[in-house]
């Protein structure tokens, strides 16, 4: 069965560089940055890291112990998994041959 081809056309497509611009960059136009010395910029880098909140020793040890423990249980886990999951396979396996 042949379709018809109607009168009505379909609206042409947009020029490649809009579509670009629409898929892979953003809309807004770069704002331009303001150059600055290497010295200005080492002050502002001492400023802002000035405001960083460092963590104290104790939340740094804490944070890794924490670290450790679910790493362990997840480890514990996947290996029961696992050997569960061998298990059944090789159950499966011994009812074919």
């Amino acid at each position: 069965m042949k379709t018809q081809r109607t009168g009505a056309k379909s609206p042409p497509a947009p020029p490649a560089r809009q579509v670009r611009g629409a898929l892979f960059y953003p809309k807004h136009v770069k704002a331009k940055v303001a150059k600055v010395s290497p010295g200005e910029f080492i002050r502002q880098v001492r400023v802002e890291t000035g405001k960083v909140h460092w963590p104290t020793r104790k939340e740094t040890v804490a944070t890794g112990i924490m670290v450790i423990i679910m790493t362990l249980l997840l480890a514990f886990f996947f290996f029961g998994v696992d050997a569960f999951f061998s298990t059944v396979v090789k159950y499966l396996l011994s009812l074919l041959g």
